[in-house]
This record gives C-alpha cells, structure tokens and sequence, in this order.
C-alpha cells in the first residue's frame, strides 16, 4: 500500500521534507527493471569489444552514452506520469496529427504511421530477443565445458522464458525483486572478474573522464560508434514509458505528479549507475588482460582444449562473448571462465521479460490488442529462436556470436523510431501542460537525438559498406529511401511540436487533454 503518499502532515526533519527514502523505495522497481536492457548481451560483447580493441581509452563514451540514455528515460517515465499513457498509446492517438485531405499521401493515411512504428519497434524487440537467446546458448555451453551444445541452448531459452511468466503470476514486486536478484548475481559475477585482473585503477579513471583517444583509428571509431548503439535501445523508452503505471498517482494533483517524477529520476540515476559499473567492470578486464595482444600470446601457450579458436599466427587477438569466457580461464583458472558464463546467463536471462513486457505494451499500444503474455512470449520467442537455431545447427559458435553485429545494426536502425516520437509528445503543452520540455530541453533533446540518430547511421553505413556485395547496396539503397522518407515524416511533426509553426501547413486538430485517460496499472503490485 502506497498510502502514505497521501499523508498531510510533513516530517518533522526539514531534509526529509524534501526527500523521503519510503517515497522513494514506494517509487523503485520500474527503473530497475527497465535499466536490465543495458545490461543485455549485446552490452556485453561491445564492451568486451571495446576494451579488447581500444584499452581503457572508450570508457568516456560508455560514461556519455549512459548519461543520454539517462536523460532519454527521464523523458520516457514523464510523458507515463503525467498522461497515464505509454509512448506506443500516445502514438496511436497522436499519428497522424495532421489534417487529411481525402486524396491525402501514403504517409497521412490515419494508420500507416501507427503500422509502420509498430512494424520497427517490433524488429527492435525481436533483435533484442535474439541476442539474450544467443547470450544464454553460448552461457549454457561454457558452464557445461560444451556438453550442451549450442542449438540445445537455443531451445533451453523456450523453457525458461515460460518460468519467468510463471513468476509474473505472483506480482509485480516479487518479479522486481528477483532481477535485482539476477542484476545482482551480475555485478558479483563481473565484479570477480575485475578483481582477479585487477586493471589499473589510473588508466580506468583516465579513460572514463578524458574524452580522448589517442591513437584511434577506423577500428576504435566503429566500435565507439557500437557503444552508443548498443546502450540505447529504442524498445526500451517504450517499455519505461509503461512500467511507471505500475505505481498509483494523482494525475489530477500537480505537486504528487511532479513528486512522482523526482523520485523516478533518481530512482533511474541509482539503477543505471549500477548498470554503468557493470559495464565498466566487463569494459576494464577485456582492456587490462587483452588489449593488443595477439593469438600467440593466448590459449596456444597455456595448453587449453580451446586452441583451436586461435589461429598459430601473431594477429591482433579478436574477442566475442564466447571466447573471452575461454581466454578467461585460460589465464585466470576455470573459475574464471565459469563465473563468466554465470554472468553472461544472468544477463540474457534477465533481459528476456523487458523484451516479454515491451512487446506486449507495443501491441496493445499501436494495435489495440490485447494478447496474453503466453500467446506474446510463444510468438517473439518462435520468431528470435527460428534464425537463431538454424546458425548454431549448421554454422559455429563464430557465426552465432557474430549475428550481435547484425542485430546491433538492425536495432540502431530503429532508434529514430522511439527517440523523435518521445521528443515529440513530451515537447507538446497540449498533452503534457505545465510539465512539457521548456526551451533548453528542446535544444538539447534535439540536438542529442541528432547526434545519437547520427552516430547510429554512420555504423550502420560502415557494415553495409563491408558487405562487398552490389546485389545488397541495391537493396540497401532502395530501402534507404523509404526508411528516410518516414524518418523525415516523424522530423517534421517533431519540429511542429519544439514551435517551428511555419511548417505547419496542413494545420494541427487534434489537441487532447493534459490527462488523456486515467488507466488501472497493468501490472499486480
């Protein structure tokens, strides 16, 4: 019970008259929950990427990275409190917000918009799915020294997604708690590996707080570039956006929605300071035991059963998440290498229910229904394990480890996809009335979305450039015209809420209340 939050009389302490530690712990799970998805396998093998292609030198980028995701969820649990909706709902009524004439472009049909954001949150959603599938097969079979073999972690992952729904029968609460415990097992998981290597505390600093990087080339930029991309996902702003109507507040009283929203920034702040650390942890050891080594200088001298991984030559040593649990051991004992893959599990596993709950969101948002999480689990979960399970048949743990790439391309594809719309609607006094982003926010929301949506394209154009194949640039490029004529669609209604009202030729109609429907939470507390 939150009734407290309704109580008159204030502490008697002037401190706790400004914050109050039950405020804040009736306020804590949403946050939690949705900072998991930093914490995916797809973080993982950037940061073991990173550290093992740049040192310490990448670690401002993973700090800059953090802080805008931070700023991006703050957005996300705003526009949840203050409208009671989530970002997929205030999509469906919000696109298109134009009038339309009846001969109107393919783009201002009242549910083209909607289908189209649905159809790119959804592939965010499924990648997302791909990469904790791919994360636990790889875990599984390091922890059972390669008995389970690959495609037989592929199909364990069906299993326990349905264990987690089971967990979700108990209530929201108790599910929060037990991924704190899963983030837990990961901070000591990772946190061992950080102290047996043991880095140098000076270059950790150095690397976190001077934003340099001396004598970077091509290879540090792209995995820079990987960084950004793989700490903000697009599915994420949704599922924060959602999770925060898990928690009773009076949108009808300003001083308990502005309450609310405090509590909620500095619960995402502790939970997303927790998840950087893990991250640095993960980005320190790879840059402490590997950086600049070559395939000699692994498993080939310490007589491991893995030296087939690594050719007998003197090229620059290349990681993923499979073979940094091997090279692990190799160096620092089997505990190393099992307490890595431990980690590894407890990322995917924890990851799998923020991408349960987005989806579910997603769907009921944009297309008004409203599936069981079974029938929503079974149907993401055939679609991620389906590709998956036929590279990990026919192909190796290489190429299994390899299609991160891919996926973190096809995820930072969708960001625009969630970064203009959340900028959008919380820029809009007609949605979000007095807590609607003031003048600096709609510069800096602005120019950090431009900057992120940048970066991303720029990583996207460099792996399709590496593909070497005229049949895909083709196809590239005709895809690219029609994913930059919606992105342009989204820009210019964007640009119509920040108060470029010259743009606004066709005239806006639809201005809902401030408090566009006071919903029952979703979720058991």
């Amino acid at each position: 019970s939150d009734s407290y939050l309704n109580r008159k009389s204030p502490p008697p302490l002037v401190f706790l008259q400004v914050f109050s530690f039950r405020k804040l712990w009736a306020f804590t799970g949403p946050g939690f929950l949705m900072s998991i998805a930093y914490l995916d396998p797809g973080n993982i093998e950037s940061d073991l990427q990173s550290g093992a292609k740049a040192g310490f030198k990448l670690l401002w980028v993973l700090l800059g990275a953090t802080i805008i995701g931070l700023l991006l969820q703050r957005l996300a649990a705003r526009l949840g409190v203050v409208t009671g909706m989530h970002l997929a709902e205030v999509c469906n009524r919000q696109y298109p917000t134009v009038k339309t004439p009846r001969r109107s472009t393919f783009l201002l049909q009242p549910n083209v918009p909607r289908i189209i954001l649905w159809l790119m949150v959804e592939l965010a959603i499924i990648g997302s799915d791909m990469q904790e599938v791919i994360g636990c097969a790889i875990a599984f079979n390091l922890l059972s020294v390669g008995r389970i073999p690959l495609w037989a972690g592929v199909l364990i992952t069906i299993i326990d997604t349905f264990v987690f729904l089971f967990l979700d029968k108990y209530g929201l609460r108790k599910l929060e708690a037990f991924f704190g415990f899963l983030i837990t097992i990961m901070a000591l998981s990772f946190g061992y590996e950080y102290v047996r290597v043991a880095p140098n505390q000076g270059e950790v600093l150095k690397g976190m707080f001077v934003p340099y990087c001396e004598g970077c080339g091509p290879v540090q930029l792209e995995q820079a570039v990987g960084i950004v991309g793989a700490v903000i996902m697009p599915h994420n702003i949704y599922l924060h956006s959602a999770l925060v109507k898990s928690r009773q507040v009076d949108r009808a009283s300003k001083k308990e929605v502005k309450e609310a929203n405090k509590y909620y920034f500095i619960e995402s702040s502790i939970a997303l300071f927790i998840s950087f650390l893990i991250n640095v942890f993960v980005v320190a050891v790879f840059a402490e035991a590997f950086y600049d080594k070559t395939n000699m200088e692994q498993c080939n001298e310490t007589g491991s059963p893995h030296t087939d991984l690594f050719p007998l030559n003197n090229e620059t040593l290349q990681v993923d998440i499979y073979k940094g649990g091997v090279v692990l051991g190799c160096f620092f004992g089997p505990a190393a290498l099992y307490i890595w893959a431990i980690g590894i599990l407890a990322a995917g596993q924890s990851s799998t229910m923020t991408g349960t709950y987005s989806g579910q969101f997603v769907m009921e948002g944009f297309l008004n229904l409203r599936w069981s999480r079974f029938a929503r689990v079974l149907l993401t979960r055939s679609i991620a394990i389906f590709p998956t399970l036929l590279v990990a048949i026919f192909q190796d743990v290489q190429h299994l480890t390899g299609m991160n790439d891919f996926l973190n391309v096809l995820q930072s594809m969708q960001l625009p996809f969630a970064l203009i719309p959340i900028l959008t609607f919380t820029s809009l006094t007609s949605i979000m009335n007095d807590f609607a982003n003031g003048l600096v926010w709609k510069i800096g929301g602005g120019v950090t979305i431009l900057l992120v949506c940048a970066i991303n394209m720029y990583f996207v154009v460099v792996y399709v450039t590496a593909l070497n194949s005229v049949l895909l640039y083709v196809l590239s490029a005709l895809l690219s015209v029609a994913y930059l004529c919606f992105i342009g669609y989204l820009v210019w209604q964007c640009l119509i809420a920040l108060g470029v009202s010259c743009l606004d030729v066709c005239g806006r109609v639809r201005n809902p209340p401030t408090v566009l429907i006071e919903e029952e939470p979703e979720f058991d507390s």
